[in-house]
């Protein structure tokens, strides 16, 4: 039980918009069975409600840009963003909502929620770092927080795959994320 729960006040909830020019959506997967490929989403958006008094009770919810893949190679991407994998233009967005938020340790969490991709979703479960709370120079209140998770793509109906010659596939199954998340203060609501 928290302070304000003892003392019958209702904890102070606020809203946090993701700074998308300071967040970075990363994953990495295996490449012909050898090396790992990296890439990254730049179209990233969201909210943040956090509980003042206790971040396990607080709400994530992002949408990222399917068709925002980055990778470095032009052709590989537009690869990505066909039916073969990510299907952005009939999926153009790739989201996640908390369901709950398990304190784990001072300043780390496990943010437990529904992550849709191509349609399907699945459960995710990421292992999340509270990382502070600053003012810019500009006056404005930021936070930020890391977290990573691993899902396997074949959960969410990507499936393309090719065997090689000597064995083995050209693309991994089990996807890494990890995400750097800066998020600005925009109101405060109290907790319903």
């Amino acid at each position: 039980m928290t302070t304000a729960e003892r003392s019958g006040v209702a904890a102070e909830r606020s809203l946090w918009q993701i700074d998308s020019a300071h967040t970075n959506v990363e994953f990495a997967v295996k490449h012909m069975m050898i090396a790992k490929t990296k890439g990254r989403f730049a179209g990233v958006s969201g909210t943040l409600v956090l509980d003042e008094e206790d971040l396990a009770r607080s709400e994530v919810d992002v949408t990222i840009d399917a068709a925002s893949i980055d990778t470095r190679q032009e052709q590989r991407e537009e690869h990505l963003r066909s039916p073969d994998f990510l299907d952005a233009a009939s999926y153009p967005a790739i989201t996640f909502r908390s369901r709950r938020i398990e304190a784990v340790e001072d300043g780390r969490f496990r943010v437990v929620g529904d992550l849709t991709i191509r349609g399907v979703t699945r459960e995710a479960v990421l292992d999340a770092t509270y990382e502070g709370r600053v003012r810019d120079p500009w006056g404005n209140e930021r936070t930020g927080f890391s977290a990573e998770t691993v899902i396997d793509r074949r959960d969410f109906g990507l499936t393309w795959n090719q065997v090689l010659e000597a064995g083995g596939v050209a693309v991994g199954n089990r996807i890494e994320i990890s995400l750097q998340v800066e998020a600005l203060k925009v109101a405060a609501q109290a907790a319903a």
